[in-house]
């Protein structure tokens, strides 16, 4: 097959096309893609059992595999789907035995191949590279792994991506994910290329309107709502989060010497998006804590950019990640998040992010939640514009708002995609007032007059999926940045 500038196909494997991050993040760059000069298709992964065989063909395990979510996505973009056998440790002949088969029936059709699956990258990749593709990439996604043996198996089975050869290219969406699959050595040899968690960011917006009809469907119009986006699973900690909110609560609930008159009588509640394996026992835990009828458990939403719309708090306490798309997505709508340390510090973009330990008690985070909201920091020095920021916080979370009281600028235009090759960020002279709090492009309490000061940072640091759409689709077409 000749490459130039025709149709180019590009095959990234993944375990599934179920709604998580890194599907979300891949779709996003899909969408945004030039389909008449770049076109994905997809390798994914399920059990082989109803086949009767030990390493079936990729047809024969479409025909019995259940349809997944961005299954029609990929059919409407013009994308195909394959399957492998699932890899379950015990099944590596018959694995790469199907993978082997699987590219050499399509020898040619692929100009690189970008395993997001870095768990089994280091069988299929070299299969793919000696069957004739010419890039092969591993894309780091996670900074870390589950605990126990599932854990241990993963560490080992990613161990030879530390070495030279083994990929023509390495792709992290962090440093620290980066240094987690590929060591320390290839991270300071400069090996390994940074590529964010890059989302539509216009899409996520603060809308006013969206806000009110979402609230008011969620039966949430005159609450506080803290939010948290993620699959039920280890890394995301939700027991943390119930016990955080749980504390939270009963701050609320027995505030004898008015700490919080401000929010006294105003109902409450956490909004979670997300589901896996470890749902039911959160929803248990819920109940445990007298929390339940507190707590509205929304399951997987193919418009989760709206319920950003309807939350008035951002609280995410994972126990790792890659580079958690929800928290930009979060400041995108202009919420203030609270994050664990643990998480890497590259999405702590704007202003509207504070990190601390999971190691800390969950009373610790609940009290820095509502300070967050109460805006008690230490640059009260003009009190009367802190009450005026104040109450248009508390305006919004009522279902109203009122005109701002400043004026605002537009901030510069930062939407352009550098003339060179390669993820450079765009630098421009900040003239802006060094405290934050005073600037007119940014105010604590209102996301319509923030929002785009916010986005342009966001936009500035990397996170534009269609800035982004276009640098990838330079390196597809010349096989290098």
């Amino acid at each position: 097959m000749e490459y130039g500038y025709g149709q180019i196909r590009i095959l990234h494997v993944l375990g599934v096309l179920g709604l998580g991050g890194a599907e979300c993040r891949i779709m996003d760059l899909y969408r945004n893609m030039d389909r008449d000069k770049i076109q994905f298709d997809f390798l994914v992964h399920c059990s082989p059992e109803k086949t009767g065989k030990n390493s079936p063909t990729s047809d024969e395990l479409m025909a019995v595999r259940e349809p997944d979510y961005f299954d029609n996505t990929v059919k409407q973009l013009g994308g195909r789907i394959f399957c492998l056998p699932k890899f379950v440790g015990t099944n590596s002949k018959d694995y790469k035995a199907a993978a082997k088969r699987f590219f050499e029936e399509h020898q040619g059709e692929w100009k690189a191949v970008q395993g997001h699956m870095t768990s089994t990258a280091a069988m299929y990749l070299p299969i793919a590279k000696k069957s004739g593709i010419p890039i092969v990439i591993a894309h780091a996604r996670s900074a870390g792994v589950d605990n126990g043996l599932k854990g241990f198996a993963t560490r080992l089975l990613r161990a030879p991506l530390q070495k030279e050869g083994i990929t023509d290219y390495n792709f992290a969406c962090s440093k620290e994910a980066g240094i987690s699959v590929f060591g320390e050595r290839l991270m300071n040899a400069g090996s390994v290329r940074i590529i964010p968690n890059a989302i539509d960011i216009k899409h996520f917006a603060y809308n006013e309107e969206t806000r009110n009809r979402l609230r008011k469907e969620l039966g949430v119009s005159n609450a506080l709502v803290i939010g948290h986006v993620g699959s039920f699973r280890y890394a995301k900690n939700h027991e943390f989060l119930l016990n955080v909110f749980a504390q939270l609560c009963r701050l609320l609930d027995n505030d004898d010497l008015n700490q919080y008159s401000m929010l006294h009588g105003m109902r409450i509640r956490l909004l979670m998006l997300g589901k896996g394996q470890l749902m039911d026992e959160m929803k248990a835990l819920a109940d445990k804590l007298h929390i339940y009828d507190r707590c509205i458990f929304a399951g997987n939403k193919s418009n989760a950019w709206e319920y950003y719309q309807a939350m008035d708090y951002f609280c995410f306490p994972s126990r790792y990640e890659g580079l958690p798309g929800s928290v930009i997505e979060a400041q995108a709508a202009g919420l203030q998040c609270l994050v664990s340390d643990t998480v890497t510090s590259e999405v702590n973009v704007t202003e509207l992010v504070s990190m601390r330990s999971i190691n800390s008690e969950p009373r610790d985070w609940a009290r820095k939640i509502i300070d967050d909201l109460l805006l008690h920091e230490d640059y009260q020095e003009d009190p009367l514009e802190e009450e005026i920021k104040l109450n248009q916080t508390f305006t919004a979370i009522a279902g109203e708002r009122k005109e701002s009281v400043f004026e605002s600028e537009d901030a510069p235009d930062m939407d352009m995609l550098d003339n060179g090759t390669g993820f450079v960020r765009i630098n421009t002279p900040d003239d802006r007032p060094k405290d934050m709090h005073r600037s007119i492009e940014y105010s604590i309490g209102d996301r319509s007059q923030s929002s785009r000061y916010i986005q342009n940072k966001l936009r500035a640091a990397g996170f534009d999926v269609k800035q982004q759409a276009r640098q990838m689709a330079y390196f597809y077409e010349r096989g290098h940045f």
